[in-house]
């Protein structure tokens, strides 16, 4: 019979909870083993399951929180998965059934963001700092490439978009940009983004067969932009639109515990030899049910 299933902690364990869940990849695998570690003695401490989850489902499970869409949002739902190290379309089938429809060919969105901050002299991450100075910005005034724009299929590319803005940033004479131009460069790469974005999650909304449902999560899926930009393509196209609360758009605590009760609630726990993975697509075997 499979654990009842109830709050899933790490740090603030105790006897009351349920079950130890601690996210197991992808990732830099230094902090994996270290947290991961860390969630299985405090399993076998006080005799609990442990869930290693995949911090990608994690955040691919977002929209099933109480505090976003909770029971109504049902399998299966098209997911864009938006962060610095990802940049996925998928086809969220259940609890470890992952289709992938797309992916970027170069750079993940996020870490196209972090690099265009840097070259604006920003703070890290660059995505919230770049969105703040856009908003002062001109869009219109520099002609930024939006790459695979129309292209058919789901795929990413954001590499050509970086490499114009580093040779537009290159054209000034050494030193911190004008802080005029640095809005409207600022402005222009993001409208460049979210543009790519909704082209990309229009045409996938165009070949899929599954539930009426949109979901972007992941870092980038803060940026105000964006979300706007996806919630008019899925208005078009008939289809509802959710994405996680502000404060739960990069990684965190919470969407690991959900995954963890998710997985939980089929009997999913894992063994405590469980090994950490630096690579962990979600559409591996290892990710489905028994």
């Amino acid at each position: 019979m499979p654990p009842r299933a109830g709050p899933v902690l790490g740090i603030e364990s105790s006897c009351d909870e349920t079950a130890v869940a601690a996210s197991a990849g992808p990732g830099l695998i230094g902090g994996l083993i270290v947290g991961s570690g860390f969630a299985k003695g405090v399993a076998l401490a006080h005799r609990l399951p442990y869930v290693a989850v995949n911090h990608l489902e994690a955040h691919a499970l977002t929209p099933r929180l109480p505090a976003v869409l909770g029971a109504s949002a049902a399998f299966p739902y098209l997911l864009l998965l938006l962060s610095g190290g990802h940049c996925q379309c998928v086809a969220v089938e259940g609890i470890g059934r992952y289709r992938r429809l797309g992916t970027t060919i170069d750079d993940a969105v996020g870490e196209a963001f972090d690099k265009v901050g840097k070259l604006l002299g920003l703070g890290w991450p660059g995505g919230p700092a770049v969105e703040r100075l856009a908003a002062s910005g001109d869009a219109a005034r520099f002609a930024l490439p939006r790459p695979l724009l129309g292209r058919p299929g789901c795929d990413f590319s954001f590499s050509g978009l970086k490499t114009a803005v580093a040779q537009l940033v290159a054209s000034y004479p050494p030193g911190p940009l004008p802080a005029a131009d640095a809005a409207d460069i600022a402005a222009g790469f993001q409208a460049a983004v979210t543009e790519v974005l909704a082209d990309r999650a229009a045409h996938a909304l165009a070949g899929y067969r599954g539930g009426d449902l949109l979901v972007v999560a992941g870092g980038v899926a803060a940026n105000t932009s964006i979300r706007a930009a996806l919630q008019a393509v899925a208005d078009r196209e008939n289809h509802r639109f959710a994405a996680p609360p502000l404060r739960l758009c990069g990684d965190n605590a919470v969407m690991v515990a959900w995954a963890g009760i998710e997985r939980l609630r089929l009997g999913l726990a894992s063994p405590l030899d469980h090994a950490p993975r630096p690579r962990w697509p979600l559409d591996t075997p290892d990710m489905l049910p028994a």
